[in-house]
């Protein structure tokens, strides 16, 4: 590819330098993560945990995802995104230690506390990033890119994991999934250090408030709707996110195995990493809406397919379908930044993140109860949620061009 071709690539992606570092960083950390993580209520039950300890784990996520949003958001406005995202990370690295050091439920809940905060922390930084970096019309396009990318891991780091543990088994498997995600975890730190430009400024540091109700009276009626219907979408997704690998590897007449479970992952997010570029584009050009009103439609039919869903090709069709709710998710996210005031757009989307997973951090828990009545009532109860809040956006959600 010559310079001139390389040249428009990077114009149509939206590629900057800074850009560029934060993908590679996201790849690598994302790698290590998510090669250990989407195992962990397999992991708990053999070193000793119940469906509790799994139902807490799940919440934990929730939860540390609307507590580490809105300071996320508030340190990137204040520090700069560079040295944001390399405390993030550090904190990341400090999780992935801690389980590899102690082989007990106790150490992932407490090293959650710390791995689980780099995609809760690091997202509004990001964000912000991209809005500071790009064009209002490449933004669409930026966020699209970060998420194709960031999927990369998602959909190789099970297929990995799933293989340590055919080598080693359940307990050792996870353990040493952990121990290469601290490895990567060091070395994009370096690689982000080299990479983010020294001179990414905070944006507009004196504004930053650290108190997310002075920030409330900023967030426009457009965007308080889009967040109640994002709220009982993701009470969709998370009644039985946990349960997940659970149902497929335990529950079901013919379960999968971890391998297998690996794929049908891996399915997901080549599935979602096949569209975000057109989605991206044609988002960018206008008719915002219906990218995410589709997305909507994908998370509320997915726990119904679940359950109709008993061996490994039947999976593959509904993980496809997975796949598919990323359709509207770039959009849904450049809409949350367009809608936000300039100087205050990272705090804005922590704050909107902090509001909606301190809610779902809820439908998490009762997942487990749910679960414990009987999966089919946990997978009917979570399709309920996705209707209510797929027909109150098709009703109250703003156009945006």
């Amino acid at each position: 590819m010559n310079a001139e071709l390389r040249s428009r690539a990077a114009d149509f992606l939206g590629l900057r330098r800074s850009i560029v570092g934060m993908l590679t960083m996201v790849v690598l950390v994302g790698m290590g993560e998510r090669m250990a993580d989407r195992f962990l209520p397999i992991y708990i039950l053999a070193v000793g945990g119940g469906t509790l300890a799994i139902g807490l784990l799940g919440a934990l996520d929730n939860l540390l995802g609307a507590l580490y949003a809105f300071p996320g958001g508030y340190l990137s406005d204040r520090w700069g995104h560079k040295r944001a995202l390399l405390f993030f990370n550090v904190l990341a690295a400090s999780g992935f230690l801690l389980v590899v050091l102690v082989p007990a439920w106790e150490a992932v809940l407490a090293g959650a506390v710390l791995f689980l905060s780099w995609s809760a922390i690091s997202m509004p930084a990001i964000m912000g990033l991209i809005s500071e970096v790009l064009p209002k019309n490449k933004r669409v396009m930026g966020v699209s890119v970060h998420s194709m990318v960031r999927r990369i891991p998602m959909a190789l780091g099970p297929m990995m994991g799933g293989g340590f543990i055919a080598w080693l088994g359940e307990k050792d498997g996870v353990r040493a999934s952990f121990a290469v995600a601290l490895f990567l975890c060091l070395v994009a730190i370096v690689i982000q250090q080299r990479m983010l430009d020294d001179h990414t400024p905070a944006t507009n540091a004196s504004s930053a408030h650290g108190n997310p109700f002075k920030l409330w009276p900023w967030m426009t009626l457009p965007l308080r709707r889009l967040l109640v219907a994002d709220v009982l979408v993701r009470f969709c997704e998370q009644i039985p996110y946990a349960f997940v690998v659970i149902w497929c590897m335990k529950s079901i007449a013919a379960p999968v195995t971890a391998v297998e479970f690996g794929w049908l992952t891996a399915i997901e997010m080549f599935t979602a990493m096949a569209i975000y570029l057109p989605v991206g584009w044609l988002a960018d050009k206008g008719g915002k809406k219906g990218f995410v009103l589709t997305t909507f439609i994908a998370f509320t039919l997915f726990p119904l397919a679940l359950l109709h869903a008993h061996g490994f090709w039947p999976l593959t069709a509904v993980f496809i379908l997975r796949g598919l709710k990323e359709f509207g998710e770039p959009t849904r996210k450049a809409m949350i930044m367009e809608l936000a005031p300039e100087g205050r757009k990272a705090a804005l989307f922590g704050l909107y993140y902090l509001i909606r997973d301190l809610f779902v951090a809820m439908a998490a828990f009762c997942g487990a109860l749910l679960w414990q009545w009987g999966p089919e009532i946990n997978l009917y109860t979570a399709f309920a949620f996705g209707l209510v809040g797929t027909f109150w956006y098709a009703w109250k959600g703003a156009h945006l061009e």
